[in-house]
């Protein structure tokens, strides 16, 4: 008779043969085996989730490419391509790529029933239809409509600042205070109402600790989806993180009480009640809830990082500092700044699109799937159909060829006209860097909400160097990044003082 341990070490040995088997199946069928990358990668995708999972993955991908090329092999399926000469092609308008399965992790479960939402549909006729309705609302023209809700944050902000922080010798941690400012600007502009974070001076409802666990779980889970399906979607009983569902329920809470009071201008809530009222046969209240849910969780944190990777680079490097605070402070500009006194000041630009170059918001791959005819790279080697392709934009972003040299480095003159530059070469080398710049992505899936971005940081970061005097502890101090998906920034202590001087 076979004892406890004898079957226990038979079933030991079953569980290893089968999972050796499952990875050696993996390489053997494997469409991608010429192609370069961890050895690991080419057995199983537990590799590049455990990569993810230190939440660097970013840094681990520019390495890979440096050493492998423009094509790596990131798992038995997966390939991450660096040639920016592909966007067009991997991420067209014409005829979509289909989105991978990693999408899929962001659905949320409700009452059994799995819903989508305008991230994770990958059905792009659908996702066509509804965004169809609601893209001109962000466009440059149309975001400026809310420019005044932004105004109201930011003036709570520097108001909290003085009060909190200023004269007082005592330092802001500044990506807490911009992740504050950014997730109560976009319920302003959503909802005319904001979470009530900037004035509590802290994640009192614990809005930011929630995204933060969700997106934690959403990094590395979608790097195997299939395991989404044991936890998060689990029927039996759910293993996953914090829901959505407090977005939802928020979003709800404030298209009701719009109801009750009656619509109005001026918030994005007004207009897509107006969208509704001229399309009722394709717009419902579920439909109006995915539009606001677009807005509270995915404008927020791709912002904050934006507007901290400009403080943060700005006082690393006081020339661009003095330069920037010298071009805002002779411009004679309002408070808040507002957009169209901005317009013309170069170095801001400069600035803005450097941060923004230097440090996107998202920072794993965007993920397509090949599809029938197959894809052909430069090189010549042939992708076949179905195999999973993306392009991280901290990789594309860094490219020396499109974006000059020491492109780890932050130099906003790169965006700038060099002293005997002629002008048309000038313009085809901005051309270049703008189209090529892969912050909000690309193609029909390109990030709807970029000008809305722009607008709130551009007026922010020209508000806070207009007003304060600000530097950091050390010229040798380093913030701390955290890759999953977003981009996020700790460790950026702050000393503020009034502005000490008009040049």
């Amino acid at each position: 008779m076979i004892s406890l341990l004898e079957l226990i070490a038979k079933l030991t040995l079953f569980v290893a043969l089968l999972f050796a088997s499952r990875f050696l199946w993996n390489y053997l069928r494997s469409p991608l085996k010429t192609f370069p990358g961890p050895s690991l990668a080419s057995f199983t995708n537990i590799w590049r989730m455990r990569n993810v999972s230190k939440g660097s993955c970013h840094v681990t991908h520019s390495e890979l490419h440096r050493r492998y090329g423009p094509a790596v092999r990131m798992g038995p399926n997966i390939l991450s391509l660096s040639d920016p000469n592909l966007i067009s092609l991997v991420y067209n308008t014409k005829n979509p790529w289909l989105k991978s399965d990693m999408y899929n992790v962001s659905d949320i479960v409700i009452g059994g029933v799995r819903l989508k939402n305008l991230f994770s549909n990958q059905n792009e006729s659908w996702h066509s239809t509804y965004i169809r309705p609601v893209k001109n609302l962000y466009s440059m023209s149309k975001v400026q409509d809310v420019e005044n809700n932004i105004d109201i944050t930011i003036k709570l902000l520097v108001d909290k600042l003085r009060a909190r922080f200023v004269g007082l010798g005592k330092n802001c941690e500044m990506s807490d205070w911009i992740n504050f400012f950014a997730w109560d600007t976009m319920s302003q502009v959503t909802f005319s109402q904001d979470l009530g974070i900037l004035e509590a001076g802290s994640d009192h409802k614990g809005f930011l600790r929630k995204s933060t666990k969700t997106l934690d779980y959403f990094a590395a889970i979608c790097q195997i989806p299939l395991l989404d399906n044991l936890f998060d979607k689990n029927p039996i009983k759910r293993i996953g993180p914090p829901t959505s569902l407090w977005a939802t329920i928020f979003s709800l809470e404030q298209l009701h009480k719009r109801y009750q009071e009656g619509n109005r201008d001026g918030d994005f809530l007004s207009k897509f009640l107006q969208v509704k009222k001229k399309n009722p046969e394709l717009v419902d209240d579920n439909i109006l809830v995915l539009w606001l849910l677009s807005n509270v969780l995915a404008g927020s944190d791709s912002t904050a990082s934006t507007m901290c990777a400009a403080i943060y680079h700005v006082l690393k490097n006081p020339a661009v500092g003095k330069r920037l605070c010298e071009e805002l402070r002779t411009a004679n500009l309002s408070f808040p700044v507002q957009w169209k006194e901005i317009q013309g000041l170069k170095y801001l630009e400069a600035v803005m699109r450097e941060a923004m170059r230097i440090n996107p918001g998202v920072g794993l791959m965007i993920e397509r799937i090949v599809p029938k005819d197959g894809l052909t790279l430069p090189d010549g080697r042939f992708v076949s159909e179905g195999t999973t392709v993306g392009m991280n934009p901290w990789v594309i972003n860094r490219n020396e060829g499109v974006f000059g040299a020491k492109t780890q480095e932050f130099i906003p003159e790169r965006w700038l006209q060099t002293p005997g530059e002629p002008e048309e070469k000038f313009q085809a080398r901005f051309s270049k860097m703008k189209s090529t710049d892969f912050t909000f992505g690309a193609g029909s899936r390109a990030c709807l909400g970029r000008y809305l971005s722009q607008l709130e940081s551009f007026k922010l970061i020209a508000t806070l160097f207009n007003t304060f005097d600000m530097k950091l502890p050390s010229g040798d101090h380093e913030w701390q990044l955290t890759n999953s998906w977003f981009i996020r920034q700790k460790n950026i202590p702050v000393c503020l003082e009034e502005r000490a001087y008009t040049l």
